[in-house]
């Protein structure tokens, strides 16, 4: 499968919660599982408790979407014909353009083969009924900044913090007053320009 685009705003859809849905087919049943994930590790978690909970389960065919701005991506069709499994469900992620999330569709085999575009249209709903259930929201990626100042300077700082809507991540307080400020990737530059032009506000850079 070809890999991924990192993205080029500063911010992404991803869901909220767990969902769950079921499809049916010629006795075969699909149980789609939806999970957000924001590391490979994480995601594979969910694969490996699905597999302890229905260890009688045929197939635990899985995709999923991680990290936007160094994608890793996956597929995987676990014993399935080839492509028939993972890259429906992969495209159901990519129709929704969700990221940090994993889609699981477990199968319980009936008895009677669907062939591969039974397959491909099988696991498509099992995904699409798994991400029904889910609510989709809107994550942010942000850069810190660590910011001291002298406590005369807190109104004007508060101020600004309030006007470009800034996140506090961390005080540190002692003879000078301290934050570490967590801001939206595309509103960095101006918050740069508007501490430098607080008189006193020192700004410590690359925190990380």
């Amino acid at each position: 499968m070809h890999q991924q685009e990192a993205i080029y705003t500063d911010n992404f859809k991803t869901i909220k919660g767990n969902g769950e849905g079921l499809y049916k087919e010629k006795g075969s049943k699909f149980i789609g599982y939806a999970f957000p994930a924001s590391t490979v590790d994480e995601a594979m978690n969910h694969v490996n408790e699905l597999k302890a909970k229905f260890h009688d389960a045929r197939h635990f065919c899985f995709a999923y979407r991680i990290n936007p701005v160094q994608p890793q991506v996956r597929a995987n069709d676990d014993g399935e014909p080839s492509n028939s499994a993972g890259m429906p469900i992969y495209n159901q992620l990519l129709s929704a353009d969700l990221w940090n999330v994993i889609v699981v569709v477990v199968r319980y085999f009936g008895g009677t083969k669907l062939g591969v575009s039974g397959l491909i249209g099988a696991y498509k709903e099992g995904a699409a009924e798994a991400l029904k259930e889910v609510k989709i929201e809107t994550e942010y990626l942000t850069e810190e900044v660590e910011i001291e100042f002298p406590y005369p300077l807190m109104n004007d700082v508060m101020r600004l913090i309030k006007e470009l809507e800034v996140d506090i991540a961390e005080e540190k307080m002692s003879l000078n007053a301290g934050y570490i400020l967590r801001i939206r990737k595309s509103n960095h530059a101006l918050l740069m320009k508007r501490l430098q032009q607080i008189h006193g506000v020192k700004v410590h850079e690359n925190i990380l």
